[in-house]
């Protein structure tokens, strides 16, 4: 797979990512067995960068993932996050982003991880009652200490992300960014990292498995998956969801790819470097073919008459809560 820059700063990964996530937490019915082989096949395929967090388990997905790269770890970039504190047993205690809770959370994560740096360190949620100058300030000495490489932020609004990036070089910023959630392409955040050199790197960017094509109800869903009470799979908004799906579907038949490959197709070539999540290595190699499909401006064209933004019922306005909590 072709490595690209992700951002000005001189990091440099894959064309798209691995998301971890639901490896250890909010999607049920993953195995260790299974996301061990998942990160195994993804980095056969020359996946680099790996997505993860504190919060993801607490703290049991950084511990997969440092132990399933192993002797690889050196050859990827390891992307994880920090916002709320949580007890060494993993209650967790609220948001922070105070300089002290960021420097013990980096050492945290190392320890975790079970390496003596993390590549992309983000601040996964800012807290409202800390200036960001304060927080970016104390991620920046990790950098200087060689704990981090590179910093990025996760969900801010454009102004915070100026605000951020004026205290110390952001490398990347991490939101919700789809073809099901395109707020990012409205709110001036998208055109604020393209203008700074800031990577955009997408989460959910299946729309949390909605865009795979695989979701007709919410009880396609394992039991125990938060998706289940999230608004866009509600009894009232998953048939007129299911209508852009199909229409999608129509477009990637034509092409001879899936739907998820046309979505995340459609990403790569808006510039961003999307971490598609899964726990199946089969999803994985789907992902990563999309990396080599190219659009014609008549594919975009048609894409964005079958999903402009505003289009999808129940997304990010109906979902800060969970987004807030979860990334």
């Amino acid at each position: 797979m072709q490595q690209i820059p992700l951002g000005s700063q001189g990091l440099v990964t894959s064309t798209l990512g691995l998301g971890c996530m639901g490896m250890s937490a909010f999607y049920g019915g993953a195995t260790e067995a299974g996301s061990v082989e998942t990160i195994r096949r993804a980095l056969d395929l020359g996946v680099t960068l790996f997505d993860t967090a504190e919060a993801y388990g607490p703290f049991e997905n950084e511990k997969l993932l440092g132990r399933t790269l192993g002797a690889d770890r050196d050859r990827v970039v390891v992307a994880s996050k920090f916002a709320s504190d949580f007890t060494d047993e993993g209650t967790p205690i609220g948001l922070d982003g105070s300089p002290e809770h960021a420097r013990r959370a980096i050492d945290r994560s190392l320890t975790h991880l079970g390496t003596d740096h993390v590549d992309l360190w983000y601040l996964h949620r800012a807290d409202p009652n800390v200036p960001i100058e304060d927080t970016i300030g104390a991620m920046s000495e990790a950098v200087t200490a060689g704990k981090a490489r590179y910093i990025g932020v996760s969900e801010t609004s454009a102004e915070t992300l100026r605000r951020a990036h004026a205290t110390f070089p952001i490398t990347a910023i991490q939101s919700e960014f789809s073809l099901f959630e395109r707020d990012a392409e409205h709110n001036g955040v998208l055109d604020t990292a393209r203008e700074l050199g800031i990577g955009f790197v997408p989460f959910s960017p299946l729309g949390r498995g909605f865009l795979s094509g695989t979701l007709t109800r919410k009880y396609d869903l394992p039991e125990g998956d938060a998706r289940r009470n999230l608004p866009r799979f509600s009894d009232q908004a998953i048939d007129a969801n299911l209508r852009i799906v199909e229409a999608l579907k129509a477009i990637a038949d034509e092409e001879g790819v899936t739907t998820a490959q046309l979505a995340l197709a459609w990403l790569i070539q808006a510039g961003t470097v999307p971490i598609p999540g899964t726990t199946k290595a089969s999803r994985a190699e789907e992902n990563t073919a999309a990396a080599d499909l190219a659009l014609t401006p008549d594919d975009l064209e048609r894409i964005e008459a079958a999903s402009p933004h505003g289009v999808a019922t129940g997304t990010r306005n109906t979902e800060a809560g969970m987004a807030r909590d979860r990334g």
